[in-house]
């Protein structure tokens, strides 16, 4: 072979060896992530998710990519986005905060594994077949928004003892929830003797309307349900719980922060970031019927101590030390 000719070959194969080695290089694995709300909105607990894969050794954008579909608020797009990560063929996905996003994700694919976090009881929601042992194709977080409504509307009632007629919102959009989350706050309120007004918003000017409702009504005190739509709507809340002066409970701790009065419940963020670990698990090979259904048992009750001044309300002392936090 000639010199020239064998420098060639020589280069070609150098040029080839690279190109065919980065050709056998796994593909970077996809998370498909169905959010109930809006980018903008759910910058903390993204954050908190993304910490959550880091903890297993994952890092966007480095080797795992994510895709996003969010609803905005809109629960019946949410079978249209499960559907649409069903077609990217994404590797898990994962559905924080959102009981009709795992429905829908779970109505869309029997193979992809699903990672959700729901406030009520998975099993009775069809998502997994116990606690213990999922099954099936999905396994997640439970963390007891719902179940813990009587002890919120208590805590309320401590912390305004003049609380009588109490308005309530409930997110209709997810009608089977609604349907569960006013029973219970019907009955949670028929024992502490107070008289109840439910209000059904689910767009930001049914909001405005709602509040408008409650002032003609002349209520003592607001409840929020829980529910993904109202914690994209936190400042707005508790800027129109401000301007009529209503002191309102919530069962997230960021509607205190954004000037709410108080709050009960576990800790979204947490959350957020326990679906993260268990989505990195699964993309290093583990099965969601292998990883029992994580339970939350740290419940934080927050109060806004400067905005209690503003309505006027007097904090219990008890109350005051039993809050895990006091915001000044």
């Amino acid at each position: 072979m000639r010199r020239r000719e064998f420098i060639t070959l020589l280069g070609g194969a150098a040029v080839a060896w690279p190109l065919a080695a980065r050709a056998q290089q796994p593909a970077m694995p996809v998370v498909g992530f169905l959010g109930p709300g809006s980018l903008e909105t759910y910058v903390l607990y993204l954050a908190a998710f993304r910490k959550g894969l880091g903890e297993t050794g994952f890092v966007e954008g480095q080797n795992v990519a994510i895709e996003y579909r969010w609803a905005e608020g809109h629960y019946d797009r949410m079978m249209d986005l499960a559907a649409d990560l069903v077609r990217r063929k994404v590797s898990v996905i994962a559905v924080p905060g959102s009981p009709p996003g795992a429905r829908a994700a779970k109505a869309a694919t029997s193979t992809i594994p699903i990672v959700f976090s729901v406030g009520e009881d998975p099993v009775k929601l069809g998502l997994v077949a116990s606690i213990g042992r999922p099954e099936g194709n999905a396994t997640g977080i439970n963390f007891f928004s719902g179940e813990v409504v009587a002890k919120r509307l208590a805590l309320l009632q401590e912390l305004v003892p003049r609380a009588i007629r109490v308005g309530a919102f409930i997110n209709p959009s997810d009608a089977p929830r609604a349907e569960v989350l006013r029973t219970e706050v019907q009955a949670a309120a028929s024992d502490l003797g107070m008289q109840l007004q439910i209000l059904s918003p689910s767009t930001s000017r049914e909001i405005d309307a709602a509040f408008d409702a409650l002032v003609r009504e002349r209520v003592d005190a607001l409840f929020v349900g829980p529910d993904a739509f109202f914690n994209t709507r936190r400042v707005q809340l508790a800027n129109m719980a401000a301007r009529h002066a209503i002191p309102t409970a919530s069962a997230v701790r960021e509607y205190v922060d954004a000037g709410g009065l108080m709050s009960y419940g576990t800790s979204l963020a947490d959350m957020y970031r326990q679906v993260g670990v268990y989505t990195g698990r699964i993309l290093k090979g583990a099965k969601p019927a292998d990883l029992p259904v994580v339970q939350s048992t740290k419940f934080e009750l927050v109060i806004n101590h400067q905005t209690a001044r503003m309505l006027g309300v007097t904090v219990p002392p008890m109350l005051l030390a039993r809050a895990d936090e006091v915001i000044e």
